[in-house]
């Protein structure tokens, strides 16, 4: 409605006496009243007459008008018609613009003026016929400024009764017609008051009546053809406005009438049946109220009828039909009333019956039956229908009077129109449809499932996707061939019954049942409309809520989609246009961009079914058809189904199996017939029928209700079955009043049934067919012995001749066909529920997870054919949404598909390799480039290009939610791989190994660009493609190589690997295992690698070779990728605990199954494996999926070779593992297997570093990780490295050299071998200090302790000893000092060392009790000497041995002096205690007595001479070597003899220089008793005191021994 009008900036009242002087004027001009009198100008006196009020209760608007007319006086009189010829000045037309100016002259204020009277001659001059089309549409315009000037407004006297008056006015005008433009001039205005009056700010107090003349009128002037086309759409137009007025009014209506529901339906009740249009065109009058109109017939008003077809117009027309009235052309009449003057009744304002009788009116114009409607009226009429329902749709469908007229005509009407080949019919049918249920959906549920089935079936091609060359068919596997809602019909197969012809294919499908073929423009606006619902945000999930989870509905979401999708392919444009694929695509990734606009939304759930019930409902329905199709194939397998699938919960009760049969419509209405009637299902049967109800209803009827379910079998028995059970089931339903018995029934129903096919058999004529008399007489005598009523059967005869009884699939009729399927349509709406509205997003998972492999195949599809960059970016966005969504939602088949389509449109994810013998690399600008085939035909590929680079955009953020799809990005991965595209090296990765980056083939060449552009020159060219081709090399790349090369490289980093390879180290574990297990699944079976190289001469990777040797002729070919594939999958499983719990056995089991075959791997394969591992062993201890004595059995088997290539590795994972965990490290120690190992390795200089380490990491670790079992390994592989420190004494020779040429201040030579050095000063130190673990290694062994001793204390003895003689002079140091302290060692005996104090008794015999301790104690002396020091000495006695360092030697010997005698002297009590003093101390003299003569020089010599003094002193005062007395034993005195003796050899002034008293006496060989006594006796004080001076001299010695050891310890 208008919020502003202009407004008049004179005086209303001059402005409305301007405009009857300009009437009045025009009039006067005219020949008719040229000679008016002068009081028709002057006006007669006497106040203002206003015309009396209208009786509107009983007027009608058939009736004869009375007249208002002049007298002789002047003033005005009611009276009869003025006879025809009466002088015309005093014309009331005149007079009454007299009369009103007059009135005028005494008013102030317009607004006080009575509105009737001053519209009064204006409207009289409208509906005269004697007035001109000037004069009329003068008067026109002048009414149209009073209403748009506002000069007439609502606070107007009288206005209700005036816009009557003016509405019945201009309804009923009349002029002179004189077939010029003057005449449309006339129409224009009228169409822009009636306009002005309706949206007007008085037009909302019009009544019904006024406002359904009005839009009579407007029709009238819309579908009159004697008007022309612009007047028409003139026309059109203002009806269009008028109407988005009156439909706005309804929801203004609405709010009036408050929020309880029908309250305005409850008001206007009574007034639903009080107005009605009947518009009438060429001739025709309103026929009934069937919604049928017919167009409007115009005459002139001397009856006679206006011509068409070019000829000119009579004298006058006008816009009210013939029937209205026929008045005398010179007469000027107006009607006011029927009679004298009676009260005004109050005037409601229109409401709901006009509207619904507007609607009505338009409706029925659309009949596609009715011939007295042209097309152009159609068209017309879906236009203001169109904006009727976009103004007031909703409305509409909330007002019963008014949703019924939706439901059911307009739709009826509508669907058919949508059917017409014409253009334009089509598409206003199509927009008008698409406006009513995207408005009224709620109340349209059928209709809806109705005309979307139909455009479904059109537009569904019935041709397969052509296969195209290079395009994997599985791509679009998920395109349906054919929509759901498509099965077989009746009439494709055969039908013996007789009571129909089928109708011909071309005929049915004009009826919408099977689609038809539409043209191309016709299949083009069917898309388009499809599109603009799909693209209605909740259109798609209401269809799948209401129709896809309802049971007995079709799949319609499922069918738009593959509509969509399949009409999207290219091919489609073939029989549309080339229009259709870019439309049903682009409403396509609507649909999907809809889904996933809403992901974030909200969940709405409030009012709406729960989707898990809907769910069970897809389920349920899912099986129901399952068991429907094989029920129509074999009746009792299909119910077996169902039973099992809990649908019939007992195939023993016939009722349940009955309400299935009854209420299922999927079942093939011919085998439901046979299945029934046969005698076995006699149960069955009576069950069935027992469902209806037939209480009150005709025989014909209830008979027509039970055939509509099944299809009558051929068979007369099996019809006789089932008109049994009819029979009786219709008489028991109360059915007395017509019939006599059940067999009356049963002979009626036959009648009935051969009285159908009679009418309706095409093959018979008139003349044969059944006539009423006829139906009669065979059903004489057949109701309980009487006749039946003649009315009775004339209402059944009437009834089957007017309607047969057919099934909807079985029409021969094809006139009635559409009615009959319609109005059973309208019998299951009744039943149906209303459309469930769904503005949520709960049921879009469940939606896209019924549509989305269509969806996808197409865009794949669509992507591959594609040529513009708008097509590229739209697929490309529908792909990242669709992954959005199935990432959301967790559909990993939707990402893994879409995965599959980008991956195979990349050509990146082949199955084989490729070959990469020739990759070159080339070197441009400091940066190296690898040209290879796939790099380059990659490179040149924009679609590929693009396909990559979506596919890893897809890839981000939705990681987690692929699972089959890993096996293409792997695929891509190792491709790019290989062709040195992608990094090798997986250090992005937040789990990192330190390893160097894994090894690739190394190019057949390498071409550096800078260095040949500087040579330059056509000979250069020339010369170096004549090498090439010598050498049997591939030429250089060109330069357009090398640009597709750095093309394919540019896009390969747009996909970010680094990042993706960090987000997947982050992925849940599900999706971890997806992608471990496709990584592992790459391990090729068989031991063939998958990299075959073509040239023999190209060498295997030369970084990581272990031992510089050169590898083998046959060995295996390297493969980069299975190296990738497994570290992938380590640095995966070792995320952290979790990871490695529940994917490390995997991993582990697949390395494991790499070491079992590494005789056909290549080594650099074997050395990452061994390193991964044990990486994943460290971190899995704590799981017995991976236990380390089984992989280092499986290290130890390796051939040595192999074992030298796996040294870094090994050794790199060894030290990592046993640093790892305490259990870990102890259970890797006592694996003999490790010690293997390690022995095998630890002479390689590349890894014997590690392997020390180890060692040391081994010794120093809390808990003791050396053990009694591997106690003899670990000093065993120390003593290995401290031989190997023997490279040490170069050092030192060259070191004395330059010494001895320089002095102390010449340069000292680089010490090549320090490492080694220390490495053995080390194992020294730790071969000494596992002296400490011996008493806890002999506790726990429970030996014998000589055996004992022998396992524990001789491994320590003989390395150190060993090491005593090592060339290196450091190594030496170090040996003899931790051998002096280990033979120092407390623990050594099996008893603590007694004081060396203690002195025997004279009367002790040297062992103490014969005890296993002493004994073992003695052997254990025995073993120190004979075993250790004697060998030793010996040792270094030899002169091979001095000649390894003759400079250091000596020293050396000279410490081996000092350590045995101090040894000696350590033990000398227990020595002599054991008895056994007596042999060592000879053999000791005889070693130094070699020693001495060793020819070394004077320092050996005097070391000699100072250890033996320094052993006598001590011997000697400890009583142990004395003199031969009375007071000695023989052992004594044996003793000293044998020393002297000994001494005399090689220290012959010993004796002198010690013991002068006694070198003065003579020597004695034997002893006498007696003297002994006597000399004993005497000599005793004399020996006493030398005695104690021997011990003081002894006690400096020992000062001098602990100073010694002090500085040793130091050392």
């Amino acid at each position: 409605m208008y919020t502003s009008h202009p407004t008049i900036a004179i005086d209303p009242v001059a402005f409305v006496d301007t405009e009857c002087n300009a009437v009045s004027s025009l009039m006067r001009q005219h020949p008719r009243w040229a000679h008016s009198s002068i009081t028709a100008i002057l006006g007669g006196g006497g106040g203002p007459s206003k015309p009396p009020p209208l009786n509107l209760e009983n007027r009608s608007r058939r009736s004869t008008p009375l007249l208002v007319e002049e007298d002789a006086s002047g003033s005005w009189r009611l009276g009869s018609r003025r006879a025809r010829g009466k002088s015309l000045h005093d014309n009331p037309l005149i007079s009454g613009f007299t009369k009103l100016r007059s009135e005028l002259r005494g008013c102030r204020d317009i607004k006080t003026f009575d509105t009737p009277a001053l519209l009064y001659p204006f409207l009289q001059v409208i509906k005269s016929s004697a007035t001109s089309a000037a004069i009329t549409a003068l008067a026109l315009r002048a009414v149209r400024k009073f209403l748009s000037y506002s000069v007439i407004s609502r606070d107007s006297p009288r206005l209700p009764q005036a816009m009557q008056l003016l509405s019945a006015a201009i309804t009923h005008c009349r002029f002179e017609a004189s077939g010029t433009s003057a005449d449309d001039v006339v129409y224009t205005r009228i169409l822009r008051l009636m306009e002005e009056i309706i949206s007007g700010p008085c037009g909302d107090i019009l009544s019904d009546e006024s406002v359904c003349q009005i839009m009579e009128t407007g029709l009238g002037l819309c579908c009159d053809p004697r008007f022309t086309q612009m007047l028409q759409r003139s026309a059109e137009i203002s009806m269009v406005n008028m109407c988005q007025v009156v439909f706005e009014r309804l929801k203004h209506l609405e709010i009036e009438a408050g929020d309880e529901p029908g309250a305005l339906e409850e008001e206007t009740k009574d007034d639903m049946d009080t107005v009605k249009m009947e518009t009438s065109v060429n001739g025709a009058v309103g026929l009934d109220d069937n919604s049928t109109l017919a167009p409007q017939s115009f005459s002139h008003s001397n009856g006679e009828r206006t011509s068409i077809g070019g000829g000119e117009m009579e004298k006058s027309q006008e816009l009210v039909p013939e029937r209205l009235h026929q008045e005398d052309l010179n007469a000027s009449s107006m009607d006011l009333t029927e009679g004298g003057v009676v009260e005004e009744p109050p005037i409601k304002p229109y409401s709901l019956p006009s509207i619904k009788e507007l609607l009505r009116s338009l409706v029925g114009l659309l009949d596609p039956v009715d011939r007295n409607y042209t097309d152009s009226m159609r068209i017309m009429a879906l236009r203001i229908v169109d904006v009727a329902l976009e103004v007031a749709g909703p409305s509409i469908a909330n007002h019963p009077s008014l949703a019924s007229l939706a439901k059911d005509t307009l739709c009826r009407h509508l669907f058919q129109l949508v059917r017409s080949d014409n253009m334009g019919i089509l598409n206003e049918s199509l927009r008008v449809a698409g406006t009513l249920l995207a408005t009224c959906r709620s109340v349209l549920k059928l209709q809806q499932e109705l005309f979307l089935s139909y455009l479904v079936t059109c537009l569904f091609p019935r041709m397969d996707i052509p296969q195209e060359p290079g395009i994997d068919p599985r791509l679009y596997e998920g395109v349906p061939q054919a929509p759901s809602l498509i099965k077989q019909t009746p009439s494709q197969q055969s039908s013996s019954s007789g009571r129909s012809t089928p109708v011909p294919l071309k005929e049915r499908q004009k009826l919408g049942l099977e689609g038809g073929t539409r043209k191309p423009d016709a299949r083009e606006a069917m898309v388009e409309s499809i599109g603009a619902l799909v693209r209605m945000p909740s259109f798609m999930a209401e269809l799948f809520v209401n129709y896809d989870c309802d049971i007995d509905r079709n799949d319609l979401c499922a069918d738009m989609v593959g509509l969509l999708s399949r009409n999207a392919f290219p091919d489609a444009a073939t029989w549309s246009t080339t229009n259709v694929p870019p439309l049903c695509l682009d409403a396509l990734l609507g649909f999907v961009q809809s889904i996933a606009e809403r992901l974030d939304d909200e969940p709405v759930t409030e009012g709406l079914p729960l989707a898990d019930d809907l769910n069970n409902q897809r389920r349920l329905k899912s099986v129901i058809i399952k068991g429907s199709a094989k029920f129509n194939e074999n009746p009792k397998a299909g119910l077996a189904y169902l039973v099992s699938q809990g649908v019939i919960r007992n195939i023993d009760d016939p009722d349940q199996i009955a309400q299935f049969l009854i209420g299922t419509s999927r079942l093939d209405k011919k085998v439901l017939g046979e299945f029934i009637s046969k005698g076995s299902n006699g149960s069955i049967l009576h069950a069935f029928i027992s469902q209806f109800d037939f209480a009150g209803k005709a025989v014909e009827e209830s008979l027509r209700e039970l055939l509509y379910t099944f299809r009558l079998p051929g068979e007369s028995q099996l019809i006789e079955r089932i008109m049994t059970e009819f029979s009786q089931k219709y008489l028991a339903d109360g059915n007395h009043d017509n019939v006599g018995d059940a067999d009356s029934v049963f002979v009626l129903t036959y009648a009935v049934i051969m009285l159908n096919t009679d009418q309706h058999n095409k093959n018979l004529k008139g003349a044969k067919r059944m006539a009423v008399e006829d139906f009669g007489k065979n059903l004489r005598g057949t109701n309980a012995g009487k006749d039946y009523e003649p009315e009775y059967l004339q209402s059944i005869f009437t009834s089957i001749k007017t309607r047969e009884i057919i099934l909807p699939e079985e029409h021969g009729n094809t006139k009635h066909a559409y009615d009959h399927a319609w109005k059973e349509l309208m019998q299951k709406i009744r039943t149906a529920s209303n459309l469930t509205i769904c503005k949520t997003n709960i049921y879009d998972a469940d939606m896209f997870a019924a549509t989305w492999k269509p969806i996808i195949a197409t865009l794949s599809y669509v992507f591959i054919n594609a040529s513009e960059d708008a097509v590229f970016s739209r697929v490309f966005a529908g792909f990242a949404q669709c992954a959005q969504i199935a990432a959301r939602h967790g559909f990993s088949d939707a990402l893994d598909q879409i995965i599959f389509s980008l991956s195979s449109i990349s050509t990146l994810a082949t199955g084989t390799l490729p070959n990469t013998s020739l990759n070159t690399e080339v070197m441009a600008n400091e940066k190296s480039v690898m040209v290879s085939e796939t790099a380059v035909r990659f490179g040149r590929d924009d679609r590929a290009q693009q396909a990559t680079v979506v596919l890893f955009r897809v890839l981000e953020g939705n990681e987690a939610s692929v699972r089959d799809g890993w096996e293409h990005v792997v695929r891509i991965m190792l491709n790019l791989f290989i062709n040195s595209l992608i990094p090798p090296s997986l250090s992005s990765s937040s789990k990192t190994l330190e390893f160097p980056p894994i090894p690739l083939q190394p190019p057949v060449q390498v071409i550096d660009r800078g260095a040949q552009q500087n040579e330059g020159g056509l000979f250069s060219a020339f010369s170096s493609y004549v090498s090439s081709f010598t050498n049997d090399e591939p030429p250089e790349p060109s330069e357009q190589e090398i640009e597709n090369t750095l093309c394919a490289v540019d896009c390969i980093n747009q996909c970010s690997f680094p990042d993706l390879v960090e987000r997947l180290s982050a992925l849940p574990i599900d999706s971890l295992r997806s992608l471990i297990n496709t990584l592992l699944a790459q391990i090729p079976e068989d031991s063939s690698p998958r990299v075959i190289t073509v040239k023999s001469e190209v060498q295997s990777p030369t970084t990581p070779r272990a031992s510089g040797r050169r590898t083998r002729v046959n060995a295996p070919v390297y493969d980069p990728t299975l190296v990738f594939v497994l570290e992938f999958a380590t640095l995966l499983a070792l995320r952290d605990d979790e990871t490695v719990a529940e994917l490390g056995k995997d991993v582990a089991s697949a390395l494991q199954s790499v070491l079992r075959n590494a005789a056909n791997v290549h080594f650099v394969t074997i050395s990452r494996v061994v390193y991964y591992l044990l990486i994943l062993l460290r971190s899995s201890n704590d799981y017995d999926f991976l236990r380390a004595p089984v992989i280092l059995h499986a290290f130890a088997a390796f051939d040595q070779d192999t074992l030298q290539h796996c040294a870094l590795p090994l050794t790199k994972g060894i030290s990592e593992c046993i640093t790892a965990s305490t259990a870990l490290r102890k259970e890797m120690a006592t694996s003999p297997d490790f010690w293997d190992i390690l022995t095998k390795l630890h002479a390689l200089s590349e890894v014997s570093p590690h392997v020390f380490n180890i060692l040391s990491e081994l010794n120093k670790s809390p808990q003791m990780a050396i053990t009694a079992d591997n106690y003899v390994n670990t000093i065993t592989l120390l003593n290995a490295f401290a031989t190997a420190a023997s490279v040490g004494a170069g050092d030192e020779q060259r070191r004395d050299m330059a010494l001895r040429k320089g002095g102390k201040g010449a340069k000292m030579p680089r010490q090549k071998h320090k490492e080694e050095v220390k490495r053995g000063v080390d194992a020294m130190l730790m071969v000494y200090g596992m002296t400490s673990r011996i008493p806890a290694f002999i506790s726990q062994s429970h030996l014998e302790p000589t055996k004992a001793w022998e396992a524990y204390w001789s491994p320590i003895f003989t390395t150190l000893t060993t090491q005593c003689t090592n060339p290196c002079r450091e190594i030496r140091q170090q040996a003899f000092g931790a051998l002096r302290q280990s033979l120092l060692d407390k623990n050594l005996l099996s008893s603590s060392q007694r004081p060396s104090s203690q002195r025997p008794s004279s009367g002790d015999d040297g062992v103490e009790g014969g005890g296993e301790e002493v004994m073992a104690e003695q052997w254990q002396l025995d073993a120190i000497f004979d075993k250790v020091l004697f060998p030793l000495v010996r040792q270094l006695l030899k002169p091979d041995v001095y000649a390894t360092d003759v400079v250091g030697m000596s020293e050396t010997r000279v410490l081996a002096s000092q350590l045995l005698c101090r040894i000696f002297l350590h033990y000398l009590s227990a020595l002599w205690e054991g008895g056994r003093m007596g042999d060592l101390w000879g053999v000791l003299l005889e070693v130094m007595d070699r020693l001495k003569n060793s020819g070394q020089g004077d320092t050996l010599e005097e070391a000699v001479t100072e250890n033996v003094k320094n052993i006598l002193l001590v011997m000697s005062s400890g009583g142990y070597l004395v003199p031969p007395g009375k007071d000695t034993t023989e052992e004594q005195d044996n003793l000293w003899l044998d020393t002297w003796k000994r001494l005399d050899r090689f220290l012959p002034n010993l004796l002198q220089e010690l013991f002068p008293e006694e070198a003065e006496k003579p020597r004695r060989t034997s002893k006498e008793k007696g003297g002994e006594q006597v000399e004993k006796s005497v000599e005793l004080p004399v020996r006493e005191g030398r005695e104690e001076e021997n011990e003081e001299k002894a006690g400096e010695s020992k000062r001098a021994s602990v100073e010694d050891d002090d500085d040793d310890e130091v050392d």
